[in-house]
């Protein structure tokens, strides 16, 4: 589940359903989660957990029982370097939420208000001048990886899982109560059957359910070949795609209100919206200043 859940629920959904126009884009995208959940994520995790290597080391095994391990661990390096690539553009949305922690903490962040022309400002300079904290966050998740799945991955996400629910429930129920906010769930509950026409809808849905589910990179056959004999992977694989679902609709249901409690026109999704309507909720909250650290 944290390797399911992260940027690609809490950042990348909700721009998906702005962009996309609410159950437009929901209900292609349930269709793939459970289609992608009930194959891919099951078959990843049993790969990982019947070879106990990566994927280099696991597709080699496959290919080695027709004679050529090399033709497999050449197929395996391919979702090493999409997970590299991957990486790349993760560090620097990883280096934007290292400024916002650091700005809560000093209160800078806070000392900005509600004033949207001083939160937008402020995100377009750290969009593209942020190299300490880019630099800081690829430390930072060294240090967690350094000491392997169990000690740093697994303790990490203990912690951090359980209290980003808490937060974006404590958050959602918030937001809905702000002045404005039932036009966010209005719309997020708005279908367009011509919508559901445009093949980009679809590619983009099943992109993001790849994207979310963290399958066809590295995580769940590298993950599944840490699981014991007795898990029961479908039982896994199944707790993977509904709590990675959950969190997707808890955001979406915490930044669409927002934005539209802000007055923002909800189909201008963009890579600002956590960085811009969340900060305008949190500065304008009671503790405001002390969630936004947590958070």
């Amino acid at each position: 589940i944290g390797s399911a859940v992260g940027m690609g629920n809490i950042w990348r959904f909700p721009i998906m359903v702005s962009v996309w126009g609410g159950m437009t884009f929901l209900i292609p995208y349930f269709i793939c989660v459970l289609l992608i959940g009930s194959t891919g994520v099951i078959g990843e995790f049993a790969l990982g957990r019947a070879t106990g290597a990566g994927p280099i080391g696991a597709f080699g095994e496959c290919t080695a029982l027709r004679g050529n391990r090399k033709i497999g661990e050449g197929i395996g390096l391919i979702p090493v370097i999409g997970s590299m690539a991957l990486a790349i553009g993760y560090t620097v949305v990883m280096g934007w939420i290292f400024k916002y922690t650091f700005i809560s903490i000093t209160g800078d962040m806070h000392a900005m208000g509600q004033d949207m022309a001083s939160i937008g400002g402020h995100f377009d300079v750290v969009a593209v001048n942020n190299v300490p904290c880019i630099i800081v966050a690829i430390l930072a998740s060294f240090a967690i990886m350094a000491l392997g799945v169990s000690g740093g991955i697994e303790k990490a996400n203990k912690i951090m899982m359980p209290a980003l629910f808490v937060l974006f429930v404590v958050l959602g129920v918030y937001i809905a109560f702000l002045p404005g906010s039932g036009a966010g769930y209005k719309y997020i509950f708005t279908l367009d059957p011509k919508g559901l026409l445009n093949p980009l809808v679809w590619i983009f849905a099943f992109g993001q359910a790849f994207f979310s589910l963290s399958v066809a990179g590295n995580g769940s056959v590298i993950y599944g070949s840490y699981l014991p004999k007795n898990e029961n992977i479908v039982t896994s694989a199944r707790n993977v795609a509904v709590f990675d679902t959950l969190a997707a609709l808890l955001a979406a249901f915490v930044i669409i209100p927002a934005m539209a409690a802000g007055g923002a026109p909800l189909e201008k999704g963009g890579p600002g919206l956590m960085f811009v309507w969340l900060v305008n909720v949190l500065n304008g909250m009671p503790g405001g200043r002390i969630i936004g650290v947590i958070f």
